[in-house]
């Protein structure tokens, strides 16, 4: 979770003086031609999103902020190149640390607990919501974003971009949490089994439809159950049903 993403994602909205934004801006088209390709924008519409960045960061000049996430490769390449872009495009430096994924929770964690600002935004999983919520340390974005943060907010910023928002939308429908990165969930099955006359026979006569690729978790369940309980072997073989 990144908890206050003000510089980040969504900085304020100012009108710059024509030099700095120039000056700025130089940095922001280098940045354009030598990393941030390909992209779905035309280098006309980045260099109106970095031009927006550069008139919202004016009032920053000089800050200086500290982002903590795990080490996995996404927060790698935000630690090692994104941040010196940022920092080149806006004039906010900001000290991203990596640290394993324990010591992120712990640090989090103490953070919440002590009140200490020991990190300015920091990235941990979607599934320590409910913690924040429970601190009274979750900050509505959706409301934010709409209200006090609606002149701090990049107009670029696309919702529907984002993987994963539904794992970080409370239960009255509000944003909490803006995804960063989102593992892949693949599944992976033998096509072979899968086309087997005998076997498609025996799982359509138990549960009433076709051995296929799931489209639900209850056909998922019903499959792991059918190829470790039912069949249980395969040529002379013991196989289960889910991994």
């Amino acid at each position: 979770m990144r908890k206050y993403l003000v510089s980040a994602i969504a900085a304020v909205s100012v009108v710059a003086a024509t030099s700095s934004a120039q000056a700025d801006m130089a940095a922001a088209n280098k940045w354009i031609e030598s990393e941030f390709q390909p992209s779905t924008l035309s280098k006309s519409e980045q260099a109106s999103e970095m031009e927006w960045f550069v008139n919202a960061a004016t009032p920053f000049q000089g800050m200086e902020i500290n982002v903590l996430s795990e080490g996995i490769p996404t927060h790698s390449y935000e630690s090692e190149v994104l941040t010196k872009a940022f920092e080149e495009i806006t004039g906010i430096k900001v000290n991203h640390q990596i640290l394993g994924e324990g010591e992120v929770v712990q640090a989090v964690q103490t953070q919440m607990q002590t009140q200490r600002n020991l990190y300015d935004a920091y990235v941990n999983d979607s599934d320590l919501i409910g913690t924040h919520s429970r601190l009274q340390l979750a900050y509505n974005l959706t409301d934010f974003m709409a209200g006090e943060g609606k002149d701090v907010t990049n107009p670029g910023l696309d919702l529907d971009d984002f993987m994963g928002t539904q794992f970080t939308t409370g239960p009255d429908g509000d944003l909490y949490q803006l995804p960063d990165q989102q593992f892949a969930n693949l599944y992976w099955f033998r096509k072979d089994w899968f086309d087997r006359a005998d076997l498609q026979k025996a799982f359509k006569a138990k549960y009433g439809y076709d051995l296929g690729v799931p489209v639900n978790w209850s056909a998922y369940e019903d499959i792991a159950e059918f190829f470790s309980n039912d069949v249980k072997q395969i040529d002379g073989v013991d196989i289960y049903g889910h991994m």
